[in-house]
């Protein structure tokens, strides 16, 4: 497999690939596209989402978001991914493990986001199935954790079919579109993941060392 998708940098370093598919971390020159996707998704996306800055789609707040995602990654605290169709090299939405907790815990929590056009067509099934072999195979996680609100049917059915159950009801869990909401709580344990036909096989090059 190679590292050379058009838009790669080292500064990427991690590449995660199967099924038609790949996940990196965003760099600068994913600008463009990353903004003009999440703008012609807002109004689809912001029902799920935190409110936005009022510069989040500008080169500033993109820059300042890469610095962040940096910062967090060097410390081991949590990896960002964007989508991308393999045969197009297109950003379809993005993935993120947040919340990494080393220690007795060995737990991170999943959150995904994809764009309007893309929707309801199995593409962040096939993120979830990939980044899952990664938490617990490379980062050897024992738990990884995701929520939704319980309005959001098609998140909710996407976790299932994961192999992801759900543990609870957490009240005001989230800063939702500017209020706190509740969300039902799901994990998907290691077992969990071990006892399912897996169905692909990502490959995945450039390991960051600080989060082995």
């Amino acid at each position: 497999m190679s590292l050379l998708r058009p838009g790669y940098s080292p500064d990427a370093e991690l590449l995660i690939e199967a099924g038609g598919y790949y996940l990196r971390p965003p760099i600068m020159s994913d600008f463009k596209s990353w903004a003009g996707l999440r703008e012609e998704s807002r109004s689809f996306l912001k029902p799920w989402e935190p409110l936005w800055p009022s510069d989040d789609l500008t080169k500033t707040g993109f820059r300042r978001r890469l610095r962040r995602y940096a910062r967090d990654r060097k410390e081991g605290r949590s990896l960002s991914f964007l989508l991308f169709s393999a045969r197009t090299d297109q950003i379809l939405g993005g993935l993120t493990l947040s919340n990494i907790r080393r220690g007795v815990s060995q737990t991170a929590t999943l959150g995904y986001w994809m764009g309007q056009r893309y929707a309801g067509k199995g593409h962040m099934s096939a993120a979830v199935a990939m980044i899952l072999p990664f938490c617990f195979d490379v980062l050897h996680l024992h738990r990884v954790e995701a929520a939704c609100l319980p309005t959001n049917t098609p998140s909710i059915r996407l976790l299932e079919n994961a192999g992801f159950h759900k543990e609870g009801y957490a009240r005001n869990y989230l800063l939702i579109n500017g209020s706190w909401q509740d969300h039902l709580l799901f994990a998907c344990l290691a077992e969990d993941h071990a006892a399912r036909p897996q169905k692909v096989a990502p490959s995945v090059e450039g390991i960051l060392k600080e989060f082995l």
